[in-house]
């Protein structure tokens, strides 16, 4: 049984526009302008006073280049379901995600990224284990001004206790991709057993996405995937999937609404008598910082 289906709208995901504030009372109008007074008097302090010191003799202000060129950030979310490559992760209930990225200005970056989950002891009721954590590292080079490259490898563990004889879902892929604006494209490839599913080395998925501003403040997403096994069960196993989300940002909540499904086939995606691969909504409330 195939458990997959981090997109992180993972995916996965999401690209969006701060929301307009209104002001409708008079005394809230009186204290923008009052507050653009004071902007624009800040504004000229800003302006002169460098001009000031510089005349008086005054030492420039330290360099850019001083600042750490390592960024720390993280991601907080929660999500209607979590559904990876078109298949549900949690039953159609509820997940909590979250994780810490580290990048260089050179285009490295390394992270880690964790969501509950529950398609392992749906799949064989013996086996525990309820986490998902990924770990990933890699190198994003600048190719041209709009075109940024990304090669690196991401391992999909699940800690837990299994039964004898269970093929255990832990993952490593390999991956190349592309980014251009607005349109990005990537390959992964299995370097063993894939996903809880035995003699599946080799097996690959390849994702294109679109995402772009649709109105003011307001970003669409569309995604089409090919998941591909290798092995004996290949065709019960492989499948292709598809996504389409809008997000919204809402002071530094991103909020974001989705509609996925695949053909993912019922032999090979068939739990407790429903399809995990079939066409569902997704919710979720994302915050990084």
């Amino acid at each position: 049984m195939n458990r997959r289906t981090s997109q992180q709208v993972e995916d996965t995901t999401q690209e969006s526009l701060a929301p307009l504030g209104q002001r409708r009372l008079r005394n809230a109008q009186l204290a923008g302008l009052a507050s653009l007074a004071a902007a624009a008097a800040l504004l000229a302090i800003a302006v002169i006073a460098p001009a000031q010191a510089q005349e008086a003799g005054a030492a420039p202000a330290a360099s850019d280049a001083s600042a750490s060129p390592l960024h720390l950030t993280g991601n907080i979310g929660i999500v209607s379901q979590y559904v990876f490559r078109g298949t549900t992760q949690t039953n159609q209930k509820p997940a909590l995600q979250g994780g810490f990225d580290l990048t260089h200005d050179n285009g490295l970056y390394a992270g880690i990224w964790m969501s509950n989950i529950s398609w392992i002891s749906d799949t064989n009721s013996a086996a525990s284990a309820s986490l998902e954590t990924d770990i990933y590292g890699g190198w994003k080079p600048a190719l041209t001004d709009w075109l940024t490259g990304d090669i690196g490898v991401l391992h999909y563990a699940y800690p837990g206790s299994y039964p004898a004889g269970m093929t255990r879902p832990d993952t490593t892929e390999v991956y190349l991709g592309v980014d251009a604006k607005w349109i990005a494209f990537k390959y992964s490839v299995s370097t063993g057993n894939t996903f809880g599913n035995a003699d599946t080395s080799g097996s690959s998925y390849a994702d294109l996405s679109l995402t772009h501003e649709l109105f003011d403040g307001i970003t669409g997403l569309a995604h089409i995937g090919r998941q591909h096994y290798t092995g004996p069960n290949a065709s019960s196993l492989s499948y292709t999937d598809w996504k389409l989300g809008l997000t919204r940002d809402f002071s530094g909540y991103v909020l974001g609404l989705a509609y996925t499904g695949s053909n993912a086939p019922d032999a090979g995606y068939t739990l407790r008598g429903k399809n995990i691969g079939s066409n569902q909504w997704v919710a979720s409330l994302n915050k990084s910082f």
